[in-house]
């Protein structure tokens, strides 16, 4: 069957619906507002799962030349103590490899395998929707008509606003820095540090080069005028790994985390994949993972065409929406233990944290 699809979006998850869609046998047109020069410039942690959809995607190949492999999470306090770690290998052991690399080099896998143009600078402005299609005007002027519309256009979605979806996203309260560091010391596990309600993260992605991101929970905090600064303020007293960390800081991203929660996912033909349906803070480092998941579900979805199209959706959305409020549960909840003192988090978490934080993940492990 012949269908008209938009993506909208060209980020992780607008290209992995894209990739999904091919997969699927169909040949979707794939619009982003941005340029194409603006390559995302951190790094990336994909737990097993994560690579077990890029598989399902075939796309897991040619990850394999890039980043580096993660074999074991350390958990220490601010001071580099152990409070202790997991196997990440023996987590997803018949899963996927876990992976830390660039977020450009995950990008040009992605975009890879789209198999068509990308129209870059080419943002939505207006959708309509009909009872079987949706009639999309571009920033150009120009309008096209549609039998569906994928909206994989992030956490800030133009298209779930125009659908009547959901409005903005809900801030977490949480301040998030990121940064790719060239010759830091040597690292080879990913390795949390956790400090009075923040955190500090820092994880090997080849090449001699380590990507870390840092938080602090301040939701009532302007973002800070010089995030480096901001940055050495707030872990210049944390240990292990860190002092040498800061030394070599040069650039910082910094972003405030938000939650997208909905009613529903779908309206007639559009439907929202990705941050834009489900959004959670990044502490299970499931955002990617979710997204490729939902791909690979919407098209397995599609292929039971001739079927109505919002029935389809439907199942998509049924499908999906338990595994990802599982996640936002979890992640809440290892937010909060983040954010209890020190004097209680630390002692629980030596004694408890390994099963604690395994068991977070422990229904991931399953397909989507």
């Amino acid at each position: 069957m012949t269908l008209r699809i938009l993506v909208v979006g060209a980020g992780i998850a607008g290209l992995a619906a894209a990739r999904a869609l091919r997969l699927a046998g169909f040949r979707p047109d794939v619009v982003e507002e941005l340029p194409a020069t603006m390559l995302p410039a951190a790094g990336i942690y994909l737990p097993g799962n994560a690579l077990r959809a890029l598989r399902q995607l075939g796309l897991d190949a040619p990850l394999r030349p890039l980043g580096d492999l993660i074999f074991r999470q350390v958990f220490l306090d601010d001071r580099g103590r152990e409070l202790f770690e997991m196997d990440v290998a023996g987590l997803w052991a018949g899963v996927g490899e876990s992976r830390a690399l660039s977020r450009a080099d995950l990008q040009q896998v992605l975009l890879t395998g789209v198999g068509g143009e990308v129209r870059y600078d080419t943002a939505v402005r207006g959708l309509e929707i009909f009872d079987k299609t949706a009639k999309v005007e571009f920033g150009d002027g120009s309008v096209a008509e549609y039998d569906l519309v994928v909206g994989a256009d992030g956490r800030r979605s133009t298209v779930r606003a125009q659908a009547g979806l959901g409005g903005a996203a809900v801030p977490t309260g949480q301040i998030v820095y990121r940064s790719v560091i060239t010759g830091g010391p040597p690292l080879s596990d990913w390795t949390a540090l956790l400090g009075r309600r923040s955190s500090f993260v820092a994880m090997p992605m080849g090449g001699r080069k380590l990507y870390f991101h840092a938080d602090e929970t301040a939701p009532d905090a302007p973002n800070p005028d010089d995030p480096v600064a901001r940055v050495r303020e707030l872990f210049g007293g944390f240990g292990g790994p860190v002092p040498a960390i800061l030394s070599a800081l040069e650039k910082v991203q910094v972003a405030r985390t938000d939650e997208v929660v909905l009613d529903r996912w779908s309206n007639g033909p559009v439907v929202l994949l990705g941050d834009a349906a489900h959004a959670t803070a990044p502490t299970l480092a499931q955002g990617a993972a979710m997204s490729f998941e939902d791909a690979v579900v919407l098209g397995d979805e599609l292929r039971k065409l001739p079927a109505d199209i919002p029935a389809v959706l439907r199942a998509y959305e049924e499908r999906r929406r338990p595994r990802c409020a599982e996640v936002r549960d979890r992640t809440r909840e290892r937010d909060r233990t983040r954010d209890v003192p020190p004097a209680l988090r630390d002692p629980m978490l030596r004694r408890r944290g390994l099963r604690i934080f395994s068991d977070q993940y422990g229904a991931l492990v399953h397909p989507a």
